[in-house]
């Protein structure tokens, strides 16, 4: 079976599907362990705080949960794809997020929704870091597409949000006690349905574990402002999609237009593909998650700085036609500067630092929520740390030829 770079060209049963199939079927799995194993949150947040009684901190601290099931599954996800193949660590993540969601829906408990949201991070975390070094494997084997494979995958993360849209607000908006527990289950239908086309369309997708002696560890002082960069982003985007959706409500947004607020958010994201693959191709530094954290400092303040109609709509699909794409630019760092053995130890530090900065992000969003300025402080707090973030990775450098 030929290869190239660690992805199948030839699958058991005649000839692989093109790159850019093969991608939309990783991108479904990306739709499931962020889009609607994360992002849905932020429009289930209202109802369920609202019928449980939480504080903004409490409700944050739920997303700070998950972001630390986040990082346990990516401080793990080393040793296992070192040892396991990354497709079948891809599926196992997608399928175990099927029941953590739906046990969403059958508890009311804050300490029992804790621990759902801290597990399913950590299945999510599996999914999407094997996606990722698939999606670096398939975009290296791309050539002059590659930038469009990586840009594919992170973008589905917008299919999962806006379905989320359509899902939830009708379900969680029902007259009937504890509504949103409906949502999380109708959440877990869509996300089998997703992993189980996943798993069709990737037959062809190996990415094998290394022999010992191709494995490389990945070196951090090289990439410092790149991970320092990243690490606002994590500390400043998660704000956004924890609250945006409660920000707007009480600014006194109708319910059908924050659901078209979320659905255009996914939309952009989706539309991030084209839109960035040009730029993740070209440049081998920093320029890229420059950029992308200034465009998202500027999408988080707009919401405060003017709650017109047209400016919400812009916040809105500026964001989703960014913030996946602050991702995917780690994983086309990490490909341009390091050799295929190292790809999945470096996808996986970046993934430690992002998992990181969302622990703490939400919860730290909430606190200042709570306080004097209300929601408005804690979305400029976010953007002040996305612009720090831009200017962070605009001193990472390209690694020297042999590095």
């Amino acid at each position: 079976m030929a290869q190239a770079g660690g992805v199948a060209e030839e699958g058991p049963r005649g000839p692989a599907a093109s790159p850019l199939a093969a991608a939309f079927a990783l991108a479904l799995a990306a739709a499931v362990s962020l889009g609607l194993a994360r992002f849905s949150y932020a429009l289930l947040l209202p109802p369920m705080r609202a019928d449980l009684g939480w504080s903004y901190l409490t409700a944050g601290a739920m997303n700070t949960a998950n972001a630390a099931g986040y990082l346990a599954g990516a401080l793990l996800l080393p040793r296992v794809l070192a040892r396991i193949d990354a497709r079948r660590v891809l599926l196992a993540g997608g399928f175990g997020s099927v029941p953590l969601l739906a046990l969403h829906g059958l508890v009311q408990s804050d300490a029992w929704l804790y621990a759902l949201r801290f597990l399913v991070g950590a299945s999510s975390a599996a999914s999407f870091v094997a996606g990722g070094v698939l999606a670096a494997r398939l975009a290296s084997a791309a050539a002059a597409r590659g930038g469009l494979v990586l840009g594919l995958y992170y973008g589905g993360t917008g299919l999962g949000i806006v379905l989320s849209a359509l899902l939830v607000p009708p379900l969680a908006g029902l007259d009937v006690p504890h509504a949103w527990q409906g949502a999380w289950q109708a959440l877990a239908a869509a996300a089998l349905l997703a992993t189980l086309a996943t798993a069709a369309g990737t037959r062809a997708l190996r990415a094998p574990p290394p022999q010992a002696g191709e494995r490389l560890p990945f070196a951090w002082a090289p990439f410092g402002f790149g991970l320092a960069g990243y690490l606002m982003f994590g500390l400043g985007y998660i704000g956004y999609m924890t609250f945006v959706v409660t920000l707007l409500r009480e600014q006194g947004l109708s319910p059908g237009a924050i659901t078209a607020f979320y659905a255009l958010l996914g939309a952009g994201v989706v539309a991030s593909s084209w839109l960035w693959a040009g730029l993740l191709q070209r440049f081998r530094g920093g320029q890229p998650m420059a950029l992308l954290n200034g465009l998202l400092a500027l999408a988080t303040a707009l919401p405060v700085l003017s709650a017109h109609p047209l400016a919400v709509a812009a916040s809105g699909l500026l964001f989703g036609a960014v913030f996946l794409s602050v991702v995917a630019s780690t994983t086309a760092l990490v490909r341009h500067n390091l050799p295929p053995a190292a790809w999945a130890a470096g996808i996986g530090a970046f993934t430690v630092v992002f998992a990181a900065g969302q622990i703490v992000g939400p919860s730290l969003v909430g606190w200042l929520s709570d306080g004097a300025g209300g929601l408005e402080r804690g979305f400029l707090a976010s953007a002040a740390l996305l612009a720090l973030g831009a200017l962070l990775a605009s001193r990472q450098r390209a690694l020297l030829p042999g590095r």
